[in-house]
């Protein structure tokens, strides 16, 4: 009975806001196709992936028709907040610094210590190595503010091959890509030294102020309700992922 009533709020709330739109354009959502398995462009050239099924849920349940694009990492916040799309949906870590910037909903990922991932039987050692790192993310903001000499990643999708590939000693990830790297790669790669909690989850980014905090935000909620989000993180990311109570 408490599910249908939640359900019948939900629903009014998103009539309402759908009303409120009128006839306005696609939402528009930004993703980078690189970040496995949350973002990728799969063999038919199509962006797939975690964040690419719950986009499309999400905007089911909300009402709203969407369109996905691609860009630039560096650029997502800037741009958004420019208005060249809506939505910023791409592994980004919900911190204080972003959230006076723009708006997150969710998050749609819970707050887990990032780790450090090492070619397995490494051992902790790894990380007074080579540390390698995408540029312009939490992780290199938080070896930069110790003065820790690193090696850039051309993207997050490099990170676990690259030390695979010995380019690296170890990479600084969050914990639900170093969970699904080390399902993915059983045996060859460990999780070594601190767990680092850097961030509040994963958010789904919109303009400060604006509807779609809480048209997503809703619709999040009740993918948490119904349990269909805990299910998604682990079809996609293995039984190991973090879920919501």
């Amino acid at each position: 009975m408490l599910r249908s009533f939640g359900a019948f709020f939900l629903t009014v709330a998103l009539l309402a806001f759908v009303a409120a739109c009128g006839d306005a354009d696609p939402v528009v959502i930004a993703t980078v196709g690189d970040y496995h398995p949350f973002n990728f462009i799969n063999d038919e050239g199509e962006i797939d992936g975690l964040e690419r099924e719950l986009g499309d849920e999400l905007c089911r349940r909300a009402g709203l028709e969407c369109e996905w694009v691609l860009h630039e990492w560096e650029t997502l916040i800037p741009d958004l907040m420019a208005e060249q799309f809506d939505v910023i949906l791409a592994g980004m870590s919900i911190t204080a610094e972003r959230d006076q910037l723009i708006d997150f909903a969710g998050p749609y990922y819970p707050s887990r210590p990032s780790m450090y991932l090492a070619r397995a039987g490494a051992g902790d050692g790894a990380i007074e190595g080579r540390l390698g790192v995408e540029e312009n993310t939490i992780f290199s903001d938080y070896l930069e503010a110790r003065g820790i000499a690193y090696v850039p990643l051309a993207g997050a999708a490099d990170a676990a091959d690259a030390v695979l590939g010995g380019d690296v000693d170890a990479v600084l990830v969050d914990h639900a890509y170093g969970v699904a790297k080390l399902a993915e790669h059983a045996g060859r790669l460990e999780a070594v030294g601190p767990a680092l909690r850097l961030d509040e989850g994963l958010g789904i980014g919109v303009r400060a102020g604006g509807d779609l905090l809480g048209a997503f935000g809703e619709a999040i909620d009740s993918m948490k309700a119904d349990g269909t989000l805990n299910a998604l993180l682990r079809k996609w990311l293995g039984e190991d992922a973090a879920t919501f109570d």
